[in-house]
């Protein structure tokens, strides 16, 4: 049976807790010890927004806990997309004093070599997606990979977490061809990881959530829930499950399970640590104008358009939009006001400590 463990915890223990739950979940069963493990950050805005990217005190609790266990080899990477920029987002998530600490390295997947891969496995989409191939970093095959995304909703998937987070670890910034089949997507990236890693695990940091138009435009919400487990399909069922979500309604979860990649079933699933079957959000899940539009034009009423607009120079001006929309409009205005309204809590204040 799958194991998740869940813990409470607050920032005066949070550091400490993700250690503990660690040890709960097996991760040193999972991960290797001698292999090098590659810690894959979640990056959805360059720009620093609760919820939005890996945590601070997540990254912190994560290398502490592995360091102290002996682990060596670790490398914290993550990619760009066509509006995030990952050195800025390091620098503005705050991840580079905590690597600093650990006297640790941030890796860009920008900046390594990328090498063409053929899976194994039987693929939904990918195939269909990149019909001419496609390549992933040549550093993953034979590492462990440990990922760390935070529990929120999105505008294309429902909610995101452990298994969206592949998305942006094995696929360059073309991966918005994706979305029109993201559901599939997320489940091939799952049967690749399984043939290329050495180990799979997901810590999901539940301190602050995001509810609403994720993954960026969102409402900020303190849950104070931290989340690991090996099994990448159950960790995400879970975490669906406590923002009020039926797991197995949505779709990537589903196909996971049903093609025995992971359980999604959470009455099958050995949750251990808090009892979290009163526990419910109620999260609802809206679309921002930017994830509105891309749908409309993938797959929507719109869709006879999609190659003109995402696979023309035409694409050029969709980025800018996008950019403009939500850094130049509604981050400092929208955005503003719920950041100082997050500032205010102790979150808030253990993030100006880093």
């Amino acid at each position: 049976m799958s194991k998740v463990a869940v813990l409470k915890t607050s920032p005066s223990t949070v550091v400490g807790d993700y250690g503990r739950l660690m040890d709960m979940a097996g991760y040193q069963r999972a991960l290797p010890k001698g292999r090098e493990t590659i810690i894959k950050l979640n990056l959805s805005w360059s720009l620093y927004f609760p919820a939005c990217s890996t945590e601070p005190w997540q990254l912190d609790g994560v290398l502490a806990k592995m360091t102290a266990d002996g682990y060596r080899g670790i490398i914290p990477v993550e990619n760009r997309t066509v509006v995030t920029d990952p050195w800025k987002g390091a620098k503005l998530n705050k991840w580079l004093p905590v690597l600093d600490r650990y006297h640790l390295k941030f890796t860009p997947l920008t900046e390594v070599k990328w090498t063409p891969y053929k899976p194994k496995a039987e693929m939904l989409a990918m195939d269909r997606i990149f019909p001419d191939g496609f390549s992933i970093p040549e550093m993953f095959p034979g590492k462990n990979v440990l990922h760390l995304p935070t529990q929120k909703t999105h505008g294309h998937t429902t909610i995101t977490g452990a298994m969206k987070n592949a998305f942006g670890g094995l696929l360059t910034k073309r991966r918005h061809h994706s979305h029109r089949m993201i559901h599939e997507v997320l489940v091939d990236l799952l049967a690749i990881q399984k043939e290329i890693h050495t180990g799979i695990f997901a810590v999901t940091d539940g301190t602050v959530c995001g509810d609403g138009a994720g993954p960026r435009a969102m409402v900020p919400k303190v849950e104070n829930y931290i989340l690991a487990s090996e099994d990448q399909v159950a960790i995400d069922a879970v975490s669906a499950k406590m923002m009020g979500f039926d797991p197995m309604k949505i779709p990537f979860i589903k196909i996971a399970h049903d093609r025995g990649l992971g359980v999604g079933d959470v009455g099958q699933i050995d949750i251990v640590g808090e009892d979290i079957s009163r526990v419910d959000y109620r999260f609802k899940t809206e679309k921002s104008l930017v994830v509105w539009g891309d749908q409309l034009f993938r797959k929507g009423a719109l869709s006879f358009l999609e190659r003109l607009v995402f696979h023309t120079p035409i694409f050029k001006l969709c980025i800018l939009g996008s950019a403009v929309f939500h850094d130049n409009v509604w981050y400092p205005t929208t955005g503003k006001k719920r950041i100082d309204e997050f500032m205010k809590t102790e979150w808030g204040a253990l993030l100006q400590k880093y």
